[in-house]
C-alpha cells in the first residue's frame, strides 16, 4: 500500500512540475502582459458614449428629407490659409464610383464636340459628261464606262464619309449623376481643394504662378492641376498660360467630367462648385418634389 501511495504522488509531482515548466513558456510570458495592457486604458469614456440611447435617431436617419453632410475645408488663394469648414450634402460631394456612368458621360462629351462635316462626291456627283470614255472592245485596254469611275484618278469616291451627327443620347439624369460622381471621386481622394470667392494673383506672370504651384505640390512632376474659377480672372489666366505645363484653367462653364477626371487635382473657387451642384441635380431634384 505504501509503495502505490509513493508512486501517485510521484505520478502527481510529475504532472505539477510539468504544469509549472509550460506556465514558464517564453510565448506565454510575451503575450499575458501584451493582452492585459491592449485591454486596459488610461483615458476616460468619451461623452458621446455615455449618453443614452436615443431610439428616434433611426426614425430620422430612414426619412427621406434626412440628409447626411460632409465638411470641406475653404482655402484662400494663393496662400492657402485655411478660413472655415462649409457642409455639403454626401449626395453631392459622397458618392461611390461608378466606372460605367463616368465612361458613359464622357464618350457623351466626345461624341457631342465632333464635327461630322467631312464630306465626299460620289460618282455621280463629280462634274464632267457621262459618256463613255472610250468604245467596249478594239482598242486593246481594260473596259471602262465614265471618267467619274472610282476607278480613275478624279473620280468619284465609293463609300466616302459624308455629313453626319455623332451625337449619342445620355439622360440628364444620368450625366447630371456623373457629374456629381466626378466630383465625389476628388474629394474622397482629398483631391478636391476649394477655395474662397475671388482667386486670382495681383500679377499676370508664370513665375508666381510656378512658385504657388512648386510649393503646394500641384505642379508637372505632381500630376498637374485644373483651376477652375466662376468668372473670367484675366491676371490668373494669363499667368496659366506661360505656366501651362503645370495645369491649366477654365471657366466654370468651359469645364466638362473628362475634364475634372483628366489631370491630377482640382483647384476649384466655392462659386464654380456651388454652380455645378446647383446645375446638376436633377435627379435629386424628382425625388424631393416626389416626397413632398
Amino acid at each position: 500500500m505504501a509503495s502505490k501511495g509513493l508512486q501517485s504522488f510521484s505520478r502527481s509531482l510529475k504532472t505539477l512540475r510539468a504544469f509549472t515548466s509550460s506556465s514558464k513558456d517564453p510565448l506565454t510570458q510575451c503575450l499575458a502582459p501584451r493582452l492585459s495592457r491592449s485591454m486596459a486604458t488610461e483615458t476616460s469614456m468619451p461623452s458621446q458614449i455615455s449618453r443614452e440611447y436615443d431610439p428616434t435617431f433611426f426614425q430620422t436617419a430612414t426619412d427621406p428629407a434626412f440628409e447626411l453632410q460632409v465638411l470641406t475645408t475653404i482655402y484662400k488663394f494663393p496662400t492657402m490659409e485655411p478660413l472655415r469648414f462649409e457642409s455639403y450634402a454626401s449626395k453631392h460631394l459622397h458618392l461611390p464610383l461608378r466606372r460605367d456612368i463616368l465612361h458613359r458621360a464622357v464618350i457623351f462629351e466626345g461624341d457631342f464636340t465632333r464635327q461630322g462635316t467631312a464630306s465626299t462626291k460620289t460618282r455621280w456627283e463629280v462634274h464632267g459628261s457621262h459618256r463613255k470614255i472610250r468604245p467596249q472592245k478594239g482598242m486593246g485596254s481594260a473596259r471602262l464606262g465614265t471618267k467619274q469611275s472610282p476607278m480613275l484618278k478624279g473620280g468619284g469616291k465609293s463609300f466616302g464619309p459624308h455629313p453626319r451627327d455623332f451625337a449619342t443620347a445620355l439622360p440628364k439624369k444620368m450625366y447630371d449623376l456623373a457629374w456629381r460622381t466626378a466630383l465625389s471621386w476628388r474629394y474622397r481622394r482629398g483631391e478636391l481643394i476649394v477655395c474662397e470667392d475671388g482667386m486670382d494673383i495681383e500679377h499676370p506672370y508664370g513665375r508666381f504662378v510656378k512658385q504657388i504651384f512648386d510649393h503646394n505640390h500641384w505642379g508637372k512632376a505632381d500630376g498637374r492641376s485644373l483651376v477652375i474659377t466662376g468668372d473670367f480672372k484675366e491676371n490668373l489666366h494669363t499667368a496659366m498660360q506661360e505656366a501651362g505645363e503645370d495645369g491649366r484653367v477654365q471657366t466654370v462653364r468651359e469645364v466638362d467630367v473628362k475634364d475634372l477626371l483628366e489631370l491630377g487635382r482640382v483647384i476649384i473657387e466655392k462659386r464654380a462648385l456651388d454652380e455645378i451642384l446647383a446645375e446638376h441635380q436633377s435627379d435629386l431634384v424628382s425625388k424631393v418634389r416626389s416626397a413632398v
